[in-house]
């Protein structure tokens, strides 16, 4: 995908204000335009996997409470999880379409796989808004985060973990995303831009499903080859990995880890991070993205065109459309110094949640309490 927006980033530390982001308070009201379709609608939302824990935990309740709150009750959300299957993905959509479900909120496993699959749904005369992960095909619409952002994020934030004296003579592991996932090409992309020419890439890998198991098999073929001492530090793009590559680390020997990256604040990375685990973690508001794909789905299916248009003010290119409508959701880098401006304060967690009997000596340290 080619990003035809600019969004500025503030401060080398990525610290960015949560309160305000977005077009929440610009969607303008329930009476732009007399509604095509009243509040018994159903809103079909397809997730890709449950290896993150985002998806069944924050996307699906969130997405289901704003359709229920913004139809009075009436609306409600159809849910399926692909469980990372293409083919799986592909046949529940296929079933959306045949129960004449209003609109699509759709999470691909794979974007390419799953083109045919959207030209049906808008064949059916039914909207498809792609969600989190942009896919292929005729789509309506399109919400995620800035992904490449989100890759030099990472790429800088790991860079400030090394130190001013990070050099070619600094060894970095990359433990990229699934190759079927866009977004994890964006990623990518956006890390290199932050390493290349700075550090020395050793060993790369594009990793199958997202699945930390085989992030941990991968990492455990990185430390054979590159040697468990020479690794400065490891690029993770998502936090499930970070998982394995700290089990492969430590079964490895290694007691001082390196610096490693991760992405979605899961819990257990959030616990990480206090106790040095792992350094860093991308912090994406998951309510904003899914309340604005609800309020953007809503709006849609009940000709709403105002309120749509001011939900997707920006523009992106697909590999097969150009000048999708969409929203580019702000990100934030969580590390021990804004754990509590962050996930805390969004209600993402509680500090009795990040805080237990394990850590509380460590949060402490660090004056979560």
């Amino acid at each position: 995908m080619r990003r035809r927006i600019s969004i500025s980033v503030a401060a080398a530390t990525m610290s960015v204000t949560l309160a305000g982001c977005g077009v929440l308070n610009a969607t303008g009201s329930s009476d732009d335009a007399s509604p095509t379709k009243g509040n018994d609608i159903t809103v079909g939302l397809l997730l890709p996997e449950t290896a993150n824990t985002r998806y069944e935990n924050f996307d699906y309740p969130i997405i289901k409470r704003k359709v229920e709150s913004l139809t009075n009750d009436k609306g409600r959300v159809e849910y399926a999880n692909a469980e990372a299957s293409a083919d799986k993905q592909a046949s529940q959509l296929q079933q959306m379409i045949d129960d004449r479900v209003d609109v699509i909120l759709l999470d691909a496993v794979d974007s390419h796989a799953i083109a045919g699959g959207v030209q049906k749904a808008k064949d059916a005369g039914i909207p498809v808004i792609a969600y989190d992960r942009l896919a292929e095909g005729p789509i309506d619409a399109y919400i995620s985060f800035d992904n490449e952002l989100v890759g030099e994020v990472q790429g800088r934030t790991l860079l400030e973990a090394i130190g001013e004296k990070a050099s070619l003579s600094d060894k970095i592991v990359m433990m990229n995303g699934s190759p079927t996932d866009p977004n994890a090409k964006q990623f990518k992309a956006g890390a290199l831009s932050e390493l290349n020419g700075k550090v020395t890439i050793a060993q790369s890998f594009d990793t199958k499903d997202w699945k930390p198991e085989n992030a941990q098999a991968n990492m455990a073929k990185a430390i054979e080859k590159i040697g468990r001492d020479n690794i400065a530090a490891v690029y993770s793009a998502n936090d499930g990995m970070a998982g394995g590559i700290v089990k492969a680390l430590e079964a490895a020997g290694v007691t001082d880890l390196p610096p490693i990256t991760g992405q979605d604040a899961e819990l257990p990375a959030v616990q990480r991070i206090i106790t040095g685990d792992q350094y860093m973690s991308v912090y994406k508001s998951y309510p904003q993205e899914a309340e604005n794909a609800a309020e953007m789905a809503v709006a849609k299916v009940q000709g709403r065109d105002i309120q749509f248009a001011a939900l997707t003010r920006d523009k992106v290119d697909s590999p097969t459309h150009k000048g999708i409508p969409a929203q580019l959701v702000p990100v934030v880098a969580l590390t021990k110094e804004n754990i509590k401006d962050t996930v805390v304060a969004d209600d993402i967690y509680k500090l009795s949640d990040i805080c237990t009997a394990k850590y509380k000596s460590a949060c402490e340290a660090i004056g979560l309490k």
